[in-house]
């Protein structure tokens, strides 16, 4: 019962994932919400558990791209069910399921114009999130992401801002959708929004264009710049007062280096706001018998924060990052239309129908 000890330290577990078999299991963990992105639907279509319905969809003459975001749809729709009684007994401060926009915005071969991104997030953000009052829309950290998230919030949309890897990304998302917020209809009663620190890739950024860091500070410097961006942002909320919790979401926390404990990000964070657990940390957590203490306002050593702090440029690091974290969402959305296309050819027996550039999203839900 390791996860309870864990989130018996403050910390809301989250699961990075949206299948239905692990989203059941989870939540009897103690799990209170859930995120999703393509590379996740992508590994629920291999398996081969939505075939049934993709039958379905292929039936009625949709093509890959509305099949790909009605299906997404369907996924996050059915996990915010679970977490529902979540969210109605936090009186929304919990138990939220993330649903992410189209990465082929950022796509520089579909050669959009700065203000046609901004435009495609805004009408797909109000367009994804009508009707789902437990549902956040997933928004990156970009440049057009960013000049998108004050019309979004201030058109009620519930934001987890995403591929955030340094605080200059932080605070341009945070103080755009407090503008945003402040413009409300309805006030800020209902406003909730989330940050989610990306934590592994940046110690994979480290270990490979960071080799000169120290042995204690190599591997750490995911920790510390989530951990001070968390302390931020606490600060910056604390005279605001609203209603609902802003938090910091600590995500990409599955280990990347096989020497590391599988927990180590999240024991990392124990007492802190928000972890998105992969199904595989939730399950090595759970699995051991280690009892959690909160050490979220915990830090290394000066030594080793000089080290960071003389050694990692933030500004080489977010330009690498933000590249390739566009570049990975957009080969997964990709890879989702490929397995789609294949898989109406082998379900269906028939040619695969064009996508659609950013597609319709046509589809069940919305």
């Amino acid at each position: 019962m390791s996860l309870a000890s864990l989130i018996a330290t403050g910390t809301k577990v989250w699961l990075d994932g949206v299948d239905p078999n692990d989203i059941g299991a989870q939540r009897a963990w103690g799990v209170t919400g859930a995120t999703s992105n393509p590379t996740i639907v992508s590994q629920i279509l291999s398996r081969g558990h939505l075939d049934d319905r993709l039958r379905e969809l292929i039936g009625q003459g949709l093509g890959d791209d509305q099949i790909a975001w009605a299906l997404a749809d369907e996924l996050v729709g059915s996990a915010q069910q679970v977490f529902r009684p979540v969210w109605q007994s936090t009186s929304g401060d919990d138990g939220y399921v993330s649903f992410e926009l189209d990465p082929l915005i950022e796509d520089d071969a579909a050669g959009l114009a700065h203000a046609k991104r901004v435009d495609r997030y805004v009408a797909l953000g109000k367009r994804w999130s009508a009707g789902h009052d437990n549902r956040m829309i997933k928004v990156p950290a970009t440049r057009a992401g960013v000049d998108a998230m004050e019309p979004l919030a201030a058109a009620g949309v519930t934001i987890n801002v995403t591929l955030i890897f340094t605080g200059n990304q932080y605070r341009a998302a945070r103080d755009a959708i407090w503008r945003g917020a402040r413009r409300r209809d309805n006030g800020l009663h209902d406003f909730k929004s989330v940050y989610s620190i990306f934590v592994s890739r940046v110690d994979v950024y480290t270990d490979a264009h960071v080799p000169e860091l120290g042995p204690g500070a190599q591997g750490m410097v995911g920790i510390v710049n989530a951990k001070r961006i968390w302390q931020e942002n606490a600060e910056f909320w604390r005279d605001k007062r609203p209603r609902l919790r802003q938090e910091i979401v600590f995500a990409s926390t599955g280990v990347k280096n096989p020497a590391d404990s599988p927990d180590k990000y999240a024991e990392a964070f124990a007492g802190g706001d928000i972890q998105t657990n992969p199904p595989a940390t939730n399950h090595a957590i759970e699995a051991s018998s280690k009892t959690y203490a909160a050490l979220i306002d915990r830090m290394p050593s000066a030594g080793i924060l000089d080290d960071i702090d003389r050694k990692v440029g933030a500004e080489a690091m977010e330009r690498v990052l933000m590249r390739e974290g566009i570049e990975k969402f957009a080969d997964a959305q990709r890879a989702m239309l490929a397995i789609i296309s294949q898989k109406r050819a082998s379900l269906h027996g028939g040619g695969a129908r064009p996508s659609h550039a950013f597609g319709d999203h046509a589809g069940k839900g919305a």
